[in-house]
């Protein structure tokens, strides 16, 4: 039975999820929910399911996998990882995912905040020149090291990209400023 994975339309919070279900060959089924244009941004095709779906607190995205019902974007991920041993198989590995997920996290909330601002144009300037010095530190992370953690290839993250089941954009919902065309 395929695992389920809901979402809104867009690749948001569940890109990383969708990346690693393609990984790891986990067969999926996706439920994406669509929300209406301005000015109400209509969320009902997702308040009518909410509650509906046994999830402990009910949220987007959610992961359901036979008994699993999962939310929240990195415990889905961690059950992931978990499930197909990519968490780091040494302590030393497991402590670089840890830091590489939040510190991950933390760079898709700060791009996030701006692109919902509708103080976007004053915000994108500082944003931008604060990229530099954020990606000198996942360099300086990574060192010599051919991945972050482990010792893994990608082919298949690729294959994905290429397909027609890849959602290129919207990136955030129609609430967003920028990033959702």
């Amino acid at each position: 039975m395929p695992v389920t994975l809901g979402y809104w339309d867009i690749r948001g919070l569940a890109h990383a999820i969708r990346l690693l279900l393609e990984y790891t060959d986990t067969s999926y089924e996706e439920k994406r929910y669509t929300m209406g244009d301005a000015p109400d941004y209509d969320r009902s095709q997702w308040l009518s399911e909410k509650f509906k779906l046994g999830l402990d607190f009910p949220n987007l995205p959610y992961l359901i996998d036979g008994t699993h019902k999962l939310t929240q974007s990195n415990a889905i991920l961690r059950y992931l990882g978990r499930k197909h041993n990519l968490c780091g198989e040494t302590e030393e590995e497991k402590i670089r995912v840890d830091i590489l997920e939040n510190q991950a996290m933390d760079v898709s909330n700060q791009l996030a905040e701006v692109c919902y601002s509708p103080d976007f144009e004053k915000q994108k300037p500082e944003y931008l020149k604060g990229i530099p010095d954020m990606l000198k530190q996942f360099s300086q992370f990574l060192g010599e090291k051919p991945w972050f953690a482990g010792d893994k290839d990608l082919p298949k993250i690729s294959a994905y990209i290429k397909s027609n089941r890849f959602l290129p954009r919207p990136l955030y919902t129609k609430v967003a400023t920028w990033g959702n065309k």
